[in-house]
């Protein structure tokens, strides 16, 4: 009924999914699959024509690989023939053919299931850019003799839509969603005059001759529907050479935002007409021609998880994780969900068909859910209780008239003071200098509002606040600074992504080796660093797709605070895991990790069946050596590991 209930992107995809299916399992296709046909058959309310010769579809290129691989095709059918190709943009309608008889239009139809369609013509009278009669120039008087097909597209310009739609606004009526539904829709009303109150145009694309000579190219085609009064699509060009046509595709790629109609790519042939049609048809598409579909600006995919993100401010942040899919060009696999009413709004569900869109070809979102693909027994996203699971250490609260959630009793301020103190410890960049009072001094002066922000102190600022003096501000620049550049591990610990402890930060940074690396990882590439699963996975994933994160990172690195890439080294512990239990004489158990790292062993936090050796310090409870017997791992004094590490 020309309601859909998703897009033309979204339609191409999931077909695109379904040929896939197809194609592996063969015995799977059924007389009544939308891939056997190439539209939808004609509505009962339409005189239903048979076409003169099937109106066909286009296979689908996306990329210049595609374009040259189907030109080595028509080479071998073809071969020791040049080629000249004829491109035009496709424009976003309702395909119909006009049929003249000796120059007047005597019947409309449109494509149906490419055999047959729907008689339209008392409503394509209507438009006015579709002439009644042929204009007889004497240049091209034979089509006016006979009968004259003109192949075409309904359409409604942009800015025609975007009127009409104003209007129904102001009348309290509901809005049309674009302009292709609304041609399709309007032309298979059955009250003409509906028809005619609406600003339809037509535009041709093709036009045949029983006598196939006296067309010989499609560019004489297009020059030919001008010449008889019928606007031809355009814009459209010949080109000699695949680097023409791809200069052509990608210059409207750029600027297609800037035509008048809607368009999702164009159509690229071989212009002569006589190799064109010797070629033939494989199926429903001919072999001489297909469509290049620009990377599309909607796409389904599945939605896995909806975790939350807690930010600077304490805003809890709902997440959507999905299957990765390509949207305008780009790979996404997540995208803010914004709040709990927002997912209210449009229902959103873990394990729903999702449409992804870019807002402002840049941020992805969610615009719906494709209802008629949710899987039984789906359960509502209930925000409250979703905090309580994921964050069972915290309480939360939605202030009154705010749409979102905030940990309760953390204010920004606070936030940061704790995020700066993390940052300093000593498992992090350990700078003595800046302990709680310091760092509370510092944020409530305004000196820092962000992590990167202690870089930018100078010992005048510091000076100046009560509680320092010369030696004392002096002091706390020099910790500051000695800890440039900071080793990866202890980075990416200190910017205090959650459930990233130590161990998991040195996994991350011996894995990925660059802190850029670790930031542009994929869901799976995350999984597949030892030690981390699916929740860890997405939390980090999420931290470095924060955009105040993303800033912060940004805001390092023209400080040049950016942390060394490391280095693989053997060294004589390689391969070997080590615990520690109890108390260390002569270091702490951080120095002792760092030590057991520099020489290529892995330092654990607790014990498994894979641990090599079990540093036994003082005070240390019988419940641990006891499992150590059990599991057979090899017991040693602090005195046996300095003399491992050679100290």
């Amino acid at each position: 009924m020309d309601n859909p209930s998703v897009s033309d992107a979204v339609y191409d995809g999931l077909m695109r999914e379904l040929k896939q299916l197809e194609e592996s399992n063969p015995s799977l296709i059924s007389p009544d699959s939308p891939t056997q046909r190439v539209g939808a058959k004609p509505l009962a309310g339409f005189k239903k024509v048979t076409h003169s010769s099937r109106m066909l579809s286009l296979n689908d290129v996306f990329n210049r690989e595609d374009v040259e691989a189907w030109i080595k095709r028509t080479d071998k059918l073809a071969p020791g023939r040049t080629h000249e190709f004829y491109a035009n943009l496709k424009m976003d309608g309702l395909a119909c053919a006009l049929i003249y008889q000796n120059g007047v239009l005597e019947r409309a139809i449109t494509r149906g299931d490419g055999f047959v369609g729907e008689d339209v013509t008392t409503n394509v009278r209507t438009i006015k850019s579709v002439p009644l009669s042929l204009r007889n120039n004497g240049k091209n008087s034979r089509f006016l003799n006979g009968r004259t097909e003109v192949r075409g597209e309904i359409v409604m310009l942009k800015t025609d839509f975007e009127a009409l739609n104003k209007q129904r606004e102001l009348d309290g009526l509901p809005v049309f969603a674009n302009p292709r539904n609304l041609a399709a829709g309007t032309i298979r009303q059955l009250d003409p005059k509906l028809v005619a109150a609406r600003p339809l145009q037509f535009r041709a694309y093709d036009i045949i001759r029983n006598n196939p000579t006296e067309v010989t190219t499609f560019s004489s085609g297009a020059e030919c529907l001008q010449s008889l009064g019928i606007t031809a699509i355009s814009p459209a060009d010949v080109f000699t050479s695949i680097d023409e046509v791809m200069n052509f595709v990608d210059h409207w790629e750029t600027n297609r935002h800037d035509l008048p109609f809607n368009t999702d790519g164009l159509v690229v042939k071989l212009n002569d007409r006589k190799l064109y049609a010797e070629l033939g048809v494989v199926g429903k598409n001919p072999r001489a021609a297909v469509a290049y579909k620009y990377p599309a600006e909607e796409a389904t995919t599945t939605l896995k998880d909806i975790v939350i993100s807690i930010g600077r401010t304490g805003a809890a942040t709902p997440v959507a994780l999905f299957d990765p899919v390509v949207v305008a060009g780009t790979t996404v696999q997540h995208a803010s969900l914004h709040n709990a009413d927002e997912i209210e709004r449009k229902d959103i569900r873990r394990g729903d068909t999702v449409v992804i869109f870019k807002a402002g070809d840049i941020i992805p979102q969610i615009d719906r859910v494709v209802l008629e693909l949710r899987p039984s027994g789906v359960k509502r996203f209930h925000m409250e209780t979703e905090l309580k699971l994921q964050y069972p250490d915290m309480e939360f609260i939605r202030p009154t008239g705010e749409a979102v959630y905030r940990v309760k009793g953390a204010s920004g301020p606070l936030l940061l003071k704790r995020s700066v103190q993390h940052f300093a410890s000593k498992g992090a960049l350990d700078i003595d200098t800046l302990g709680e009072k310091n760092v509370s001094a510092l944020v409530e002066a305004g000196l820092v509002k962000d992590l990167a922000d202690i870089y930018t102190l100078t010992k005048a600022q510091v000076e100046a606040l009560d509680r320092f003096a010369d030696i004392s501000s002096e002091k706390l620049i020099a910790g500051v600074q000695k800890t440039i550049p900071p080793p990866l591990a202890r980075f990416i610990y200190a910017l205090g992504i959650r459930h990233v402890g130590t161990q998991t930060a040195i996994d991350l940074a011996n894995h990925f080796k660059r802190l850029d690396s670790v930031g542009s990882a994929s869901l799976d590439e995350l999984r597949t660093v030892n030690g981390i699963g699916d929740v860890v996975a997405e939390s980090i994933l999420l931290w470095f797709d924060e955009r105040d994160n993303q800033e912060l990172l940004a805001k390092f690195r023209r400080l040049g605070v950016w942390p060394l890439e490391v280095k693989t080294v053997g060294g004589k512990l390689s391969g070997k895991k080590f615990v520690i239990t109890g108390s260390l004489q002569t270091m702490g158990r951080d120095i002792a990790a760092e030590k057991i790292r520099a020489l290529g062993g892995t330092f654990q936090s607790s014990l498994g069946k894979d641990t090599d050796y079990l540093v036994v310090g003082a005070n240390v409870g019988a419940s641990k050596l006891s499992k150590a017997t059990k599991l057979g791992t090899n017991q040693i004094t602090e005195t046996e590991m300095l003399k491992l590490l050679q100290f």
